[in-house]
């Protein structure tokens, strides 16, 4: 990748990030905290590449790949947000932010090697560039380098903390590959997948803010709960938006996971209902027999007619008991700017088209 990619990349992290602080920080008596918070992403985005920069070449073009192509940067802001209920913006803060990115974007290496996905982040998916086994090897990579850097924030570190998120996502990865056991229903069996794959990650990113900002300690634990629930509701709106009609909104095809087998809350849903109700079970024959050689015709007629069934909506209102459920955890933090912010934000989590 060249370095004008590089920047782009970097750039368009950046710019959606600070759309998103704006929209966190309403208030005329936010905007302090905002400004910090916005110097703080600045500091990660720019530190973020040089984090993964190895001397090995072959090493160091992969590892930069999907850093460098983007993303919204959730993950270092929420870390930034949450060191506001102690010490603010450190320098061990931003170090457990930029730690928290680069274990997520390794993760998404090792995603798109088990979903056979062609595309991440608008460019080809690391596999289709370098094959299956370079994109794994590039996602351990990540993640060492991710432990390097926790391990090495000044004091003990939270390298027990960061290796158990590293066992849930795998655990998680695991789970979902299985798939649900004889005796397990598929739905609950789905909403653990997310709670260990998306939800531990946005938990480690909400407590480590806390935490490597010396806040009290009785605030770790709410914050945990509630990045794991909001993780959970973050990533049901991404089952809605993969049925969504414009792909210009979104940014991604539509029907992407339906196409590729890739299991989703309303896929399960309809799965359930058809068991029962005949009606539903033409339709479900019709996304089963889906197929890479299916047209993107026929690909948008199967998604318009699941997006159109009441099982999309149940899946947006689940979301919502997710969004609500995390905003309940909130209750045990002070009253002030960082509560409501942090309220705003899994508003706006649920309330997206991309």
């Amino acid at each position: 990748m060249s370095a004008r990619e590089a920047v782009a990349g970097r750039s368009a992290a950046l710019s959606a990030q600070l759309r998103l602080s704006e929209r966190l920080f309403a208030s005329r008596e936010d905007k302090a905290m905002a400004a910090r918070i916005d110097e703080g992403l600045e500091r990660v985005e720019a530190g973020i590449l040089e984090q993964v920069a190895f001397h090995d070449q072959v090493a160091d073009v992969r590892s930069r790949y999907l850093l460098a192509a983007g993303g919204k940067r959730v993950r270092p802001l929420l870390t930034l947000l949450t060191a506001q209920l102690g010490d603010g913006v450190t320098d061990d803060v931003v170090t457990a932010a930029q730690a928290v990115e680069i274990l997520h974007v390794g993760s998404l290496y090792h995603d798109d090697v088990m979903d056979e996905a062609s595309e991440r982040r608008g460019v080809p998916s690391a596999q289709q560039v370098w094959g299956n086994s370079v994109a794994i090897l590039t996602g351990d990579l990540l993640f060492a380098r991710a432990s390097k850097l926790i391990a090495g924030i000044e004091g003990p570190g939270d390298v027990l903390a960061q290796a158990e998120v590293f066992e849930r996502l795998v655990l998680g990865q695991l789970h979902e590959t299985v798939g649900p056991q004889p005796d397990q229903d598929p739905v609950d069996h789905y909403l653990q997948v997310l709670e260990d794959k998306t939800g531990a990650l946005i938990a480690a990113a909400a407590e480590w803010g806390a935490s490597y900002a010396n806040a009290p300690h009785e605030y770790r634990a709410p914050l945990s709960t509630f990045g794991r629930r909001i993780g959970v509701a973050f990533q049901l709106i991404d089952d809605v938006i993969d049925l969504a009609p414009d792909e210009e909104d979104t940014g991604k095809h539509p029907g992407t996971d339906l196409k590729a087998g890739v299991p989703t809350l309303p896929l399960l849903l309809l799965r359930r209902r058809a068991a029962a109700v005949v009606e539903d079970r033409p339709l479900l024959a019709r996304i089963d027999a889906l197929s890479a050689e299916d047209s993107d015709e026929a690909v948008l007629e199967v998604v318009a007619e699941l997006r159109a069934h009441p099982v999309t909506a149940e899946t947006r209102e689940e979301a919502l008991r997710w969004a609500s459920s995390a905003k309940a955890a909130l209750d045990a933090l002070p009253a002030g700017t960082v509560r409501r912010a942090l309220i705003r934000f899994a508003d706006l989590l649920v309330d997206r088209s991309a």
